[in-house]
């Protein structure tokens, strides 16, 4: 008899908006074998309900969603519960399974229900849930973690320890505000359009708060360094009394684990979806990413603006079932959504004839010239128009005259004070060196066709990858550079970033996809580091050359080196 398999992989907090709602609440993971899984869903769903209503939560609402191999099984439950939720969840998926496993003995597998009560009460906090619905009253903004909680974003929030709640009678809510706040994520230049808009707001007047994958700022001050695209850096960010406006840059990863951090917004922009990352938190197909980036969404009513890239067909073909008012952007005036979206009265930023057009209100208003852009590299940088055209698309809607949005787009350069390791261009010696973050094949794509797009005698191009990536996703890279028709390529070892490979691996891979495409041997060279492949190349390069740098790591590195060129 062939045995059924269940595990529990996963239990997590769901602490804003996420995949399945706009609530909170509680999510375990769970794998199964040779059962079908609509019968798992099925038992789930009537031992929670029984456990839900056991502890007075009967309004509580569940999701579930089955993947390959996998299902995710959701409740909801009050912010100030929700560690007690994940015990009531994993409750609920025990008796699940002594009720397929062993359903002759089902009556031995119990709950403590006490035990669940107790913990709902120990963890219980009336002020916050009280804070929250003020808040909601009160339509002001409210933010809160393990720590905190707090109403109104920049200089009006006002912050209270979660154990200190003040009645909501004593709190003055005339004087507390919400800023503009936008949230960018997809697959590939979120850092670049958030960092873009921040120039525009710079030359608007304001201070922007945003928070990014390499550090999080307000106005010209960096507060840190490091990875703060999750919940925690949009939080921080919102509690800065300097902040006047904000754009924070949404990572898939954190929406996945806890939901978005933040639960008011005023727009939303989604770059692009490709493949990156499948295969986590269940998301394993294209269509999955897609619905994974479109979690944004939920932070904004329908009437606010989604800004979405009418370029991309994941976006497009998922934009079909929403009720959101969109605003599309586009490389040009000839795609058939803008001009379909248009003609429906709808808003639109695209370009016609060289230049960056805003079309809203049945209004069309030229912006800016695509060359009068430095991050688009005399247009030969695609893929920043497209961030040019979302930025313009979201600092209207967050309310910046156009003459400041001119003004910012065409001041913010391609160095790495403005956008370290994007892009950043270099120029020595009759040789142009670009340094770039592209990790995957989308992002390597918009770059090749870059280099492919500006003239040079010879070209290079310098690649790595981590090991968690499949052979197949390497490949890819190896394609997409394979495209620029490299006269050199150059392959780096990551060191730190085997993740289970072995030393040279990945290397080996990418040197041998390269030969099989027809790459010559002599044109390849292998280096140990990204650092020591620069250096390689910069042996190789000779007056006339382009050269894609790929730093992945060692960037800080990279760019003094190539610093030092230009400035000797």
């Amino acid at each position: 008899m062939t045995e059924i398999v269940l595990k529990l992989e996963d239990s997590r907090r769901l602490t804003g908006p996420n995949l399945f709602s706009a609530e909170a609440g509680a999510i375990i993971g769970v794998s199964f074998k040779n059962i079908d899984a609509e019968i798992v869903v099925e038992q789930w769903n009537r031992q929670v309900r029984i456990l839900l209503d056991s502890l007075g939560w009967a309004t509580e609402k569940t999701w579930s969603r089955i993947y390959s191999g996998g299902i995710s099984l959701v409740i909801s439950a009050p912010i100030d519960v929700l560690y007690a939720a994940t015990e009531v969840n994993e409750a609920a998926w025990q008796l699940t399974m002594g009720e397929i496993l062993a359903p002759s003995e089902s009556n031995s597998t119990s709950v403590d229900i006490e035990k669940l009560q107790s913990l709902i009460q120990d963890e219980s906090n009336p002020p916050l849930l009280v804070l929250e619905k003020a808040a909601i009253d009160h339509n002001i903004c409210f933010l809160s973690d393990d720590d905190e909680a707090s109403i109104g974003y920049g200089k009006s929030c006002q912050v209270f320890p979660v154990d200190k709640i003040p009645p909501v009678s004593s709190i003055d809510w005339s004087g507390i505000e919400c800023i503009p706040v936008a949230l960018v994520t997809g697959t590939n230049g979120k850092s670049t359009t958030v960092r873009l808009a921040s120039a525009v707001a710079k030359a608007a007047g304001l201070a922007a708060g945003i928070t990014s994958t390499d550090y999080i700022r307000v106005g010209d001050q960096i507060l840190d360094t490091g990875d703060y695209s999750g919940p925690g850096g949009a939080r921080t960010i919102l509690r800065h009394p300097n902040t006047e406006i904000a754009f924070l840059e949404v990572a898939r990863g954190g929406m996945l684990r806890r939901g978005i951090g933040v639960n008011k917004a005023t727009s939303v922009v989604i770059t692009n979806v490709a493949e990156d990352h499948l295969g986590e938190y269940g998301i394993n197909t294209l269509d999955d990413m897609v619905a994974a980036k479109f979690i944004v969404r939920q932070a904004i009513s329908l009437q606010q603006d989604l800004i979405l890239n009418a370029d991309d067909a994941g976006c497009v073909s998922f934009a079909k079932s929403l009720e959101n008012k969109i605003v599309w952007f586009s490389w040009s005036l000839n795609n058939p959504v803008i001009q379909a979206h248009i003609k429906a009265g709808g808003g639109a930023c695209y370009v016609d004839a060289g230049v960056i057009y805003s079309h809203r209100g049945g209004i069309t208003t030229a912006v800016v010239a695509v060359n009068d852009i430095p991050i688009t590299l005399s247009a030969a940088a695609k893929h920043n128009t497209h961030n040019a055209l979302a930025v313009t698309a979201l600092c209207l809607t967050m309310g910046i005259d156009v003459k400041h949005i001119r003004q910012g787009l065409s001041g913010f350069a391609s160095i790495p004070e403005n956008n370290p390791g994007r892009g950043n261009v270099f120029e020595f010696n009759g040789i142009t060196a670009i340094v770039d973050f592209a990790h995957n094949e989308h992002g390597l794509n918009s770059m090749v066709e870059t280099i492919s797009n500006m003239p040079a005698t010879r070209r290079l191009i310098l690649i790595s990858q981590a090991g968690d990536r499949s052979d197949e996703l390497i490949k890819g890279l190896v394609q997409s550079s394979m495209k620029a028709k490299p006269d050199a390529l150059v392959v780096c070892e990551l060191a730190s970033y085997l993740r289970g490979r072995e030393l040279n691996e990945v290397p080996r891979i990418i040197r041998q996809h390269a030969l099989d495409m027809g790459m010559e041997k002599e044109k390849i060279m292998l280096s140990d580091s990204p650092f020591q492949g620069v250096e390689k190349a910069l042996e190789w390069a000779q007056s006339g050359d382009v050269l894609l740098i790929l730093a992945l790591t060692q960037r800080d590195e990279i760019i003094e080196l190539l610093s030092t060129k230009v400035n000797s």
